[in-house]
């Protein structure tokens, strides 16, 4: 017996196969009753095989909702506060102390430590490369024992006063711990590496937050996030989770239809790292499409206002410092994962990797890079204006990551962590996912004994070559490129698309949502001869609706699953 029975008020009927979201009177982000919500173990055939383990499926007469302590969103919270502390594990070796030859303690580096165990992290070498122990600003002018000047933080504005808070922060403690001998006590930079797992913990756990509560009648699906490979071995390599959180806050506003307030969160999420200004893309593609064009102007002025407001403080105040992280955008050569790096290896040509003096950009790489992105933007658009039913903002926002990803000169192993939550917004399928996010663990591990080196100090050798590692990257890459061919095809044909079966049309979209289209282009076979133009209306490709509590007896399933066990 359900507990509204308990209290004499009748039991929830399952919602009507049809039911859409026009049709609730509620608002887009009311909280849906468990009966609404789609069971990954009834819909997801690996998620039921897991299952097994904790004994079976949902049963058909199970009572959900029984115990609201246990909600969606807090157990994936618990969910991926468990992973994020199997990441600090995973990177802990690092920061690992040894006396030294004066008998202080010093971090442990013997044996390889860092590429053996896989811990390498830019947290670490950060702290003390960037003199961020002695900093009075996130870009201030820093000086070695020697009289040298220490390199300024190659980050964006808010990632670089993240860590200089950060920084303010492990002092803190270990003020506290030396004068209270209450606290344990340990080097500066693994306070400051700890403290910083810490704050990007949290930042993570509003990352999950807002990813489920964008998700709505599918909030099982945020756990692919949290129970996830890639958080392990890339949580605390750098400092991504920041803009990730922003840029997923940013997307709840846009989906909750606040254009001010995801402007101001996607320019934060900017000033932290690039890649959000991407969200852009599928928002003035689909304004295009549907003609509600003011929305997506407010929150492109928002965010160009929220950019200027962290940024212009250290304009005015270090601007050489402050451009140094745009700079090296620019002179940047490959990263070792990269295509052109493969290229360059595998061909021995020199092409895109000629021999650079400090400072001098590769401008035949970034010219080659700027129009192949352009093209990618273009050929996007094209599939939004030209397929059958308006796609979804996080489609096209996956697409358009995945492609600067595959695209970009500079591809470091933790990037992939942009895709995760836009993966769990945009292809909800848990076995395609997981293969991608176990390729990109093989690839940490392969690259990480790559930098391992044998032998003494006049012959020294790579514990691997580059070859194994870049091989796991043309492999991860076809995995990206395979998940893109997925959510392409979801886009052409809407009847698979998990998150339209489940009765919404687009849980992201915000204004855009339900709206009829105002703008399309033919499609390819339409231009060819032999296709038609795609219909002006939202709803031109027909996508059943499959009842979120469990399908009818009666419903032929638009995806695998069995009758859940009794």
């Amino acid at each position: 017996m359900s507990r509204s029975a308990d209290r004499g008020e009748p039991a929830p009927d399952l919602p009507d196969a049809g039911r859409r979201r026009s049709d609730r009177a509620a608002d887009p982000s009311a909280t849906l009753t468990p009966y609404e919500r789609v069971v990954p173990s009834w819909t997801d055939a690996t998620v039921r095989r897991a299952s097994q383990l904790i004994g079976g499926p949902l049963g058909r007469h199970a009572q959900v909702g029984r115990l609201p302590i246990l909600t969606p969103l807090r157990v994936c919270l618990l969910m991926a506060l468990l992973f994020l502390i199997f990441g600090w594990l995973a990177k802990s070796p690092c920061i690992q102390q040894t006396p030294g030859a004066d008998g202080a303690m010093v971090l442990d580096s013997s044996g390889n430590r860092q590429w053996i165990s896989g811990c390498y992290n830019d947290v670490v070498p950060a702290y003390q490369i960037h003199g961020l122990n002695q900093s009075i600003s996130p870009f201030a002018t820093h000086y070695a024992s020697d009289g040298s000047v220490m390199p300024a933080l190659p980050y964006g504005a808010l990632t670089a006063a993240f860590l200089w808070l950060v920084a303010r922060g492990a002092g803190a403690y270990r003020k506290v711990a030396d004068g209270s001998g209450l606290l344990p006590a340990s080097l500066d930079v693994g306070v400051f590496f700890t403290v910083g797992a810490i704050a990007l913990g949290l930042v993570y756990l509003w990352a999950v937050a807002s990813t489920l509560k964008i998700s709505r009648r599918r909030p099982w699906d945020t756990a692919i996030m949290c129970l996830s490979p890639l958080l392990v071995v890339h949580a605390f390599t750098n400092w991504d989770i920041l803009p990730i959180a922003l840029l997923a806050a940013a997307m709840l506003s846009w989906s909750r239809s606040r254009p001010v307030w995801a402007g101001a969160l996607l320019g934060l999420a900017v000033a932290a790292k690039l890649y959000p200004v991407l969200l852009l893309v599928p928002l003035v593609v689909l304004a295009l499409r549907t003609g509600r064009v003011r929305p997506v102007l407010v929150t492109t002025v928002t965010a160009a206002v929220a950019w200027a407001a962290v940024n212009l403080p250290f304009v005015l105040t270090d601007p050489a410092a402050w451009s140094q992280f745009y700079a090296a955008n620019l002179d940047r050569r490959p990263e070792f994962t990269s295509l052109w790096s493969v290229f360059s290896t595998w061909s021995g040509s020199t092409l895109f990797t000629p021999d650079l003096a400090p400072g001098q950009a590769p401008a035949l790489l970034n010219a080659v890079v700027a129009v192949l992105l352009v093209v990618a933007v273009l050929l996007i658009g094209w599939l939004g204006l030209a397929a059958p039913r308006r796609p979804r903002v996080a489609q096209l926002m996956f697409l358009t990551v995945a492609a600067f990803l595959l695209i970009t000169k500079t591809w470091n192993p933790q990037f992939s962590l942009w895709l995760l939550p836009l993966a769990v917004l945009a292809l909800p399928r848990w076995r395609p996912l997981l293969v991608w996010q176990l390729a990109e663990a093989a690839l940490w591990w392969l690259l990480m004994l790559t930098f391992a080196t044998r032998g003494d100090s006049s012959a020294r050798y790579a514990l691997l070559s580059a070859y194994p590692f870049q091989a796991m990257a043309l492999v991860r890459d076809a995995i990206v490129l395979m998940l893109m061919v997925m959510v392409i095809r979801e886009i052409l044909r809407p009847a698979d698309d998990l998150v339209r079966q489940a009765g919404d049309d687009d849980p992201t979209g915000g204004v855009f949502a339900d709206a009829p289209d105002r703008f399309t282009l033919l499609s390819l076979p339409a231009v060819l001869g032999f296709g038609r133009r795609p219909a002006m209306d939202p709803r031109a490709a027909d996508v059943p609706a499959v009842p979120a509590g469990g399908p009818p007896a009666e419903a032929v399933p638009l995806v695998e699953r069995v009758a859940p066990r009794e």
